[in-house]
């Protein structure tokens, strides 16, 4: 895809960093991916998620899972609507978040594309949430898979969010509730990297899938 190319470049050979020097180095990783994300036309974003959609669906992991905890993308994230859509038609139950004021997530439903809602959070994004009833953050802990946004993943299996902390949460209740589930992050190709800078929160996820396949992660 257009612009895409770059950004391979520019993240291969991160210094290793953890701790308090990883912020900062993420930051930076952080704005080169949405600089290039943002040269992404509609349809190129809308080719990916179907490409996207396909290749996650061959995990077996996805064919099993009874519960799936996912999201809906915005802008020009990997797109998740075709996704969301098939693993329904499945049977699987989808449950998608809500933002809460501290950045915790909650939990909804998703029965199809009327069941969602634009909803405003201040003056960011608008974000798409489930509009019937909430489940409780602890609902989560009852997937078989999570699947994650981010903006990149190494070689490790290591995560880039977007430094909003709401995973994190997510993250940390699974391993507080000892639930296990599948964690696996839609990206774009050139978003798998060599090197994530890591802080001591930080968890690897089992799998990635792209446009362009899955890798799994040991």
């Amino acid at each position: 895809m257009k612009g895409n190319a770059g950004l391979r470049k520019g993240t291969e050979g991160q210094v290793s960093q953890t701790g308090r020097g990883a912020e900062p180095a993420k930051r930076t990783l952080r704005r080169e991916i949405l600089a290039v994300r943002k040269t992404l036309t509609v349809d190129e974003v809308r080719e990916a998620a179907h490409a996207l959609a396909e290749r996650a669906l061959e995990l077996p992991e996805l064919t099993r899972a009874r519960t799936i905890a996912a999201y809906v993308s915005v802008g020009t994230e990997p797109g998740t609507p075709p996704l969301l859509d098939a693993l329904r038609a499945r049977g699987a139950h989808v449950l998608l978040p809500a933002l809460l004021p501290d950045n915790d997530l909650d939990w909804g439903a998703y029965t199809g594309e009327g069941s969602l809602a634009r909803v405003q959070h201040g003056g960011r994004m608008a974000l798409f949430e489930p509009a019937g009833e909430r489940l409780g953050p602890d609902a989560v802990t009852t997937a078989d898979v999570v699947l994650l946004p981010g903006l990149a993943v190494d070689a490790r299996g290591m995560r880039l969010g977007r430094g909003g902390g709401s995973y994190d949460r997510v993250l940390a209740r699974l391993e507080a509730a000892r639930a296990h589930p599948a964690l696996v992050v839609l990206l774009y190709d050139t978003e798998v990297v060599e090197h994530i800078p890591e802080e001591p929160h930080d968890r690897p996820v089992q799998a990635v899938a792209t446009p362009s396949g899955v890798r799994r992660f040991t």
